[in-house]
């Protein structure tokens, strides 16, 4: 019958569209109660706390920027006072370097003010009566070395020209350029040797005064900076003034008399060989060599052996000779018994403090700075403590013994 057919057909559909497990379009079948159950999900993470700055954060950098300022405020301050730092530092060295004989006048009754004066006027006096005793002579020399330069770039210049085949310009167009390079600034020129003169005496007559009050004044000026600071202390204080005033002393006075050694043997010496202009050279011999580390030697030996040299080759030798055999005889025989009380300084320590002393404080600074490194040498070698050194090749300075 037609209805039974549909019915069968219908079925039929029906059972058509009925869902597979494997069909990926049919609708998920119910859970199997043999399967295992599904793992837990994890609950989202809490979200992260905020990170706060420690406490001491804002004070450290409040206490940078700070110290930062003050830095800066003192490194404008000290390029500022540059020349009352410099006036100050020479006047306690001057006053260090005088005050032992007038500790001495001191203790034969004298008033500390008149000793301190009459040790100034002393000092005084005898530079007076060196520069009169030799000043005539001096400027004399001094004079006729300038008047034999002409003659001496002459032979410089031929000498060059025909060794070395140079165009050294002649004298007349050397003076000429000269001449023609000062001439638009000669104004301001002289207006700042001047000035420099004005400078120069202001600072000495400044470091006079300052000189006088440290050393006429020097137990006060000791007792206001040991007020404030324990028993212990103040002996620490005054140890290191008793050993800075004991090394200075001792090494300016033993660089002087070196250096007036220096300069007498070398004008003996070029007055006997007939060398111009001995006396100048003598004494720029004895101040280069002894007040220039290292190389002062032969900076100070260079210019007489230059002039000999000009003058004739075989006094140029001669001289030579002499600066290399004053200076071994020097240093084994002079400097060990004057220099007992001071201090040696290794000679690279020596080179590199005045380098750095004067690219700080300039020409002064480097004459200052052998002396400073000698006091802070002594104080710390009295206040380190030190041991036995142990046996290595590292730490001998010369050859072993030859084996028998």
């Amino acid at each position: 019958m037609p209805s039974q057919s549909v019915h069968d057909d219908a079925t039929h559909v029906h059972d058509d569209v009925t869902p597979h497990p494997g069909n990926p379009a049919s609708p998920a079948d119910p859970a199997d109660p043999a399967d295992p159950p599904p793992p837990p999900t994890d609950p989202p993470p809490p979200p992260a706390p905020r990170q706060r700055p420690p406490e001491w954060l804002w004070r450290a950098l409040a206490m940078a920027a700070v110290t930062g300022m003050a830095a800066v405020l003192a490194w404008h301050a000290i390029t500022s006072l540059a020349n009352l730092l410099l006036m100050l530092l020479c006047s306690l060295f001057v006053a260090l370097a005088i005050e032992p004989p007038v500790n001495w006048l001191v203790r034969r009754r004298w008033r500390r003010g008149a000793a301190t004066g009459a040790v100034m006027v002393a000092v005084g006096l005898a530079m007076a009566g060196v520069v009169a005793a030799f000043g005539q002579m001096f400027v004399s020399q001094v004079f006729e070395l300038a008047a034999r330069i002409p003659a001496l770039y002459d032979k410089v210049a031929d000498w060059l020209n025909n060794q070395f085949h140079l165009d050294v310009p002649d004298q007349g167009t050397a003076v000429a350029n000269l001449v023609q390079g000062w001439g638009s600034s000669l104004a301001g020129r002289a207006l700042s040797a001047g000035s420099a003169v004005m400078s120069g005496l202001v600072f000495g007559l400044g470091m006079m005064l300052i000189v006088y009050y440290l050393v006429a004044m020097g137990p006060q000026f000791r007792a206001t900076i040991c007020a404030p600071l324990p028993a212990t202390q103040q002996r620490v204080v005054l140890k290191l003034w008793a050993i800075a005033q004991d090394k200075i002393a001792g090494y300016i006075s033993s660089r002087v008399v070196l250096a007036a050694l220096s300069a007498a043997a070398t004008f003996i010496f070029l007055t006997i060989l007939g060398v111009p202009s001995a006396l100048p050279l003598g004494v720029f011999t004895g101040l280069v060599s002894q007040f220039v580390p290292t190389v002062g030697t032969y900076i100070g030996g260079a210019a007489p052996v230059l002039i000999a040299l000009l003058s004739s080759p075989a006094k140029g030798l001669g001289v030579l000779i002499f600066i290399v055999a004053y200076q071994q005889v020097e240093n084994l025989l002079f400097a060990p018994k004057i220099s007992a009380k001071t201090m040696e300084i290794n000679p690279a320590v020596a080179f590199v403090s005045v380098i750095g002393v004067g690219a700080l404080m300039g020409p002064l600074g480097a004459f200052l700075a052998l002396p400073l490194v000698a006091t802070a040498q002594a104080i710390i070698s009295t206040y380190i403590r030190r041991y036995d050194l142990v046996e290595d090749d590292l730490l001998t300075q010369d050859p072993p013994p030859p084996q028998e």
